[in-house]
């Protein structure tokens, strides 16, 4: 099968790859019909490389159609269509059953002592090959694959797998009382769901994105929309009644801009040997924590922050005294998919698409132009806010 693979820092290539095998009875293999690149996987790109082997498949963010069956599988059969979540759970074990599918104790990754494991994301998550290829193995697929229907296009379905669920859980960890406003930081894929999410629950949602087009997209959605300036703090509270939003979402998490040294540290980390990487990486490792700090300096006194961006730091220095001070919130985590989903489906399958979920993807191409993809998407060129690949699309002429 043709598959995307990480072949060093910045540089992916579509290789010919083993097709994937059933392993245990409780294990289907799906032919992937769409697959998304998650901004995740941009810090695959450039930062956690030393936690990469040459020719690991990426993706988490798959769906398809069910080829081939474990002798254990009960609720899936061969013609399925479903989508697969980007955490691997058993569905049976303590944290599972708490709803903490990303803690689970049957996939925990206890040698690297880290959560769930995850597909296509490195060796910390189990080094399970992705789903940015034609074909994909899904472990205790009865938990783990969302049957659906076959009448929407894929993409109504599609960021169930991971963006969905993840703006979603945002929302709900952001604790906004009745009537509230929310602040969003951020407007790539994640932050764009999180902000229509909120103003579906009829929140006030104002937004901070430094990119023109991520600004307009949102406004569509009746998002009120602030650019990335200096005085973008004063701006909310002035918005706010000069407390700030009650609670705040950072959609950004490591990829934020603003703070040169730990970008540079970062991409230094990725080029050093691999073993010498991996521990500066663990033991004093430092993410770019402007979209964080803006978030705790904006956020009103008592509110909450939340993180729906990822951070990998060890050593990430934060305000505490002025988070004490303002007894502020904060609330973090994977997504928990598998908690979340059957909320969101009836929205997802609403033909008023009250998310809407139809005004997302601005890119769709095949699986072969992924390398491309990666690039566009890392520079925000071409107006690009998300990317589906399709492995069964015929390179465009």
């Amino acid at each position: 099968m043709r598959a995307l693979t990480w072949q060093g820092t910045m540089k992916v290539t579509v290789e010919d790859v083993v097709d994937p095998v059933l392993i245990d009875d409780t294990d289907v293999i799906i032919r992937v019909t769409s697959t998304a690149i998650c901004g995740s996987d941009l810090h695959l790109y450039d930062v956690l490389g030393p936690f990469l082997d040459k020719g690991d498949i990426l993706g988490h963010e798959p769906m398809g159609v069910v080829e081939q069956v474990g002798s254990a599988v009960t609720r899936l059969a061969v013609g399925d269509r479903v989508v697969i979540p980007f955490v691997i759970a058993c569905g049976h074990c303590f944290m599972c059953k708490q709803g903490l599918t990303t803690q689970c104790e049957t996939t925990q990754n206890r040698a690297t002592d880290t959560g769930a494991s995850l597909y296509g994301y490195t060796e910390l998550y189990g080094s399970v090959p992705g789903g940015q290829a034609e074909l994909l193995r899904v472990p205790f697929a009865d938990f783990n694959a969302q049957k659906v229907g076959s009448e929407l296009p894929d993409e109504r379905y599609l960021f169930l797998s991971d963006i969905l669920p993840t703006a979603w859980q945002g929302v709900e960890y952001a604790e906004l009382p009745e009537g509230g406003t929310l602040g969003v930081i951020g407007l790539g894929p994640v932050g764009q769901f999180v902000a229509r999410i909120a103003r579906h629950r009829g929140h006030r949602v104002i937004a901070v994105e430094p990119v023109a087009e991520r600004r307009a997209m949102a406004e569509r959605h009746g998002i009120e929309t602030l650019d990335l300036t200096e005085d973008v703090v004063d701006r909310l509270r002035e918005l706010t009644d000069g407390r700030g939003p009650d609670s705040i979402v950072d959609a950004v998490g490591m990829e934020a801009h603003g703070n040169p040294a730990a970008s540079f540290a970062q991409y230094a980390v990725g080029l050093l040997p691999d073993a010498v990487a991996k521990k500066a990486m663990q033991t004093f490792g430092s993410d770019r924590l402007a979209a964080l700090l803006l978030a705790l300096d904006a956020v009103r006194r008592g509110g909450t922050v939340s993180l729906s961006g990822v951070y990998a730091g060890a050593g990430d220095p934060l305000p505490f005294m002025t988070m004490f001070d303002k007894g502020i919130t904060l609330k973090m985590g994977q997504c928990n998919v598998h908690r979340w989903r059957d909320d969101i489906l009836p929205l997802v399958e609403d033909p008023a698409d009250p998310l809407g979920i139809d005004d997302l993807v601005t890119h769709t191409v095949s699986l072969e132009e992924a390398p491309e993809m990666y690039e566009l998407f890392k520079n925000k060129q071409d107006g690009c806010i998300k990317v589906v690949l399709k492995p069964g699309l015929k390179v465009a002429v």
